[in-house]
């Protein structure tokens, strides 16, 4: 009784955290009117792996709160993918893009094996759209978009979830997944930091 009241905590509790997660990202971004520090590669390769990730787990009929998130995630990221572009002034990409991973979306349940090798990769995705990140944060020497209150969110709702997923439905291959997202949140929070303390250094 106590284990189904913690999943259910759990679970709920990551949805109500992943309605607002990137939330911090989007406001700094409007206010600044600039993408500086907000790599596009990794926002799109992070959407790619989002819609692997619950694609997967719809495929396969897993219980709906153990990915409720999701969706609401790829709702999140899609605006801030549409703001980046605005402020770049490239927002007609964005029906190109709309296009590819809609059309890659329909591609992941032609065939079993699609979807399991797409998951497969999905550790792969994550690390790139990290290193992505990173890369832009370190080359631009601006983490200012990039909120660390994202990244507290961030690390809560991945704990969560491995949490859950051991529960539920033992999928090695999701809780691999989770581990290597939460893995790669606290890498780009140090490289955050590091970015953010050389930038008041380098004012002194």
């Amino acid at each position: 009784m106590q284990s189904d009241t913690l999943l259910h905590v759990a679970n709920f509790s990551t949805l109500f955290v992943c309605m607002v997660l990137k939330f911090p990202q989007i406001f700094a971004l409007v206010r600044a009117k600039s993408p500086s520090g907000i790599s596009l590669n990794s926002v799109l390769l992070e959407l790619t792996g989002f819609i692997i990730f619950v694609t997967y787990q719809m495929y396969y009929d897993y219980p709906p709160p153990t990915y409720l998130e999701y969706p609401i995630l790829i709702a999140q990221d899609v605006i801030l993918l549409l703001l980046i572009l605005h402020y770049n002034g490239s927002l007609r990409l964005s029906l190109l893009y709309a296009l590819l991973l809609v059309g890659g979306w329909r591609l992941l349940t032609v065939e079993r094996w699609i979807i399991d090798l797409a998951m497969s990769l999905c550790t792969f995705i994550s690390a790139a759209s990290k290193l992505a990140q990173l890369q832009c944060m370190w080359s631009s020497k601006d983490a200012g978009q990039v909120s660390a209150l994202t990244w507290a969110m961030g690390t809560y709702t991945c704990i969560a979830r491995i949490y859950t997923t051991t529960v539920t439905t033992g999928d090695m291959q999701v809780m691999w997944n989770v581990a290597r997202s939460e893995r790669g949140e606290s890498h780009k929070k140090a490289v955050l930091d590091a970015s953010v303390f050389n930038g008041d250094k380098s004012g002194l």
